[in-house]
């Protein structure tokens, strides 16, 4: 930090000394100036002369106001001008009283706005030099009275040029602070996003496997004495379901790994290009799962052909969960106009899939907020006829950036 620059700082913590400190200069200055006389007999000449008690106590009074001048400004300013307009009257030779009219006329003009600065700028002109031409003991013309009109002038139009300086350095201060907030806004909201993202893909990756791990984990232990062969290939499902679990769950959590991590995920995330793999998993776990297509050849966007591969994936899960072991399934995935339609059907009761928003219903809020962030619909409810039904409509092409559910 420079020398000017902790000055400055003294100065804002402790404005009422520095004030007084600019008083006691501005005294010091009126009184020096007063033992001068700019006149000789021989046209201008310098020299000494005894100032008059009378300018010596306006000079005292006038810069004993300006110690007040950041608390009242205008009452400092009246204070001066009159103080001066009394010496202009009544001094001779006149002493340099009007000094503190100018100190005070800029604190107003940079304090306050610019029609106010004009307004009390041209009166304490106009008071000041009228004043001084008209009953002054000089003549009208004299260097001292114009000297009057350019001091207050100048003094006016600092204050001002002082006071846009300010507001101009606020403004920008304001702005970059403003841009500031709005950048820790969005990074807090992306945040809020990604983190939300991240818990729809770990819920429809534990739900689906575990789920899977329990149904064959029931079977195993149900045919463990009677039928060891069939309980062996019920535990083999086991451990090829946990084993994909935990892949996915990797490569999920590998994406909140910093970008310099060894082990980023480099695995595509899945799409419709694995619904046969994605089937045949719940076919091992004794569900019927029958799959009809209708959208070859249709590329989709990273974000959509996740969502719908996520859509299916819970919808059989939920199928599996609370549809009954003896349930049907039915997914279809047909490319209608502009968008993909993705429908799971089921057979089942349907009761279990009205109770699982009470019960907690991450997996059909998790679709929901997919299709949501996607500009799709998503329509969940019972059959007729007992049964649920999943149907989701996608846009094949989308430009919404708060999916956020891209590949890697």
């Amino acid at each position: 930090m420079t020398t000017l620059t902790r000055a400055r700082c003294r100065a804002r913590a402790h404005p009422f000394a520095m004030d007084a400190a600019l008083a006691a200069g501005v005294l010091v200055c009126m009184v020096a100036g007063s033992f001068v006389e700019p006149r000789g007999p021989e046209g201008v000449d310098w020299e000494l002369r005894i100032p008059d008690p009378l300018s010596l106590v306006l000079m005292t009074l006038g810069a004993a106001a300006l110690v007040f001048r950041r608390r009242a400004p205008r009452t400092v300013l009246a204070l001066a001008g009159g103080a001066s307009v009394a010496e202009s009257v009544t001094g001779d030779p006149r002493a340099p009283v009007v000094m503190c009219a100018v100190v005070a006329l800029y604190t107003v003009a940079s304090t306050t706005d610019r029609p106010t600065t004009w307004r009390v700028g041209l009166l304490t002109m106009t008071v000041l030099t009228g004043t001084a031409m008209a009953v002054g003991p000089l003549p009208w013309y004299a260097q001292e009275n114009l000297a009057i009109f350019a001091w207050t002038g100048i003094g006016a139009t600092a204050g001002d040029a002082v006071r846009s300086r300010r507001a101009f350095v606020q403004a920008i201060r304001e702005r970059a602070e403003r841009a500031e907030r709005t950048r820790e806004e969005e990074a807090r909201r992306r945040v809020a996003e990604e983190r939300l993202r991240i818990a729809r893909d770990l819920h429809d990756v534990v739900a689906h496997h575990i789920a899977l791990v329990n149904v064959q984990a029931g079977v195993a232990a149900h045919v463990m004495d009677r039928r060891p062969d069939q309980a062996k290939e019920a535990l083999a499902h086991v451990r090829e379901a946990s084993r994909s679990a935990l892949g996915e769950l990797r490569a999920t959590v590998g994406l909140l790994r910093q970008s310099g991590d060894p082990e980023a995920p480099t695995e595509p995330a899945p799409g419709l290009d694995r619904l046969d793999e994605l089937a045949g998993t719940f076919r091992s776990a004794g569900l019927r799962v029958e799959v009809a297509r209708t959208d070859q050849g249709t590329e989709l966007p990273a974000a959509v052909d996740l969502a719908a591969y996520r859509i299916v994936q819970e919808a059989l899960t939920n199928v599996q969960k609370h549809a009954g072991t003896r349930a049907r399934a039915e997914v279809s995935v047909v490319r209608v106009g502009p968008h993909i339609e993705v429908t799971v059907l089921d057979d089942g009761s349907g009761e279990g899939h009205e109770q699982a928003p009470a019960g907690g219903g991450h997996g059909l809020l998790g679709m929901r907020e997919r299709v949501t962030a996607l500009r799709g619909t998503l329509t969940t409810g019972p059959r007729y006829g007992g049964g649920f039904r999943v149907h989701a409509i996608l846009p094949v092409k989308t430009h919404t950036s708060a999916a956020g559910d891209g590949r890697p």
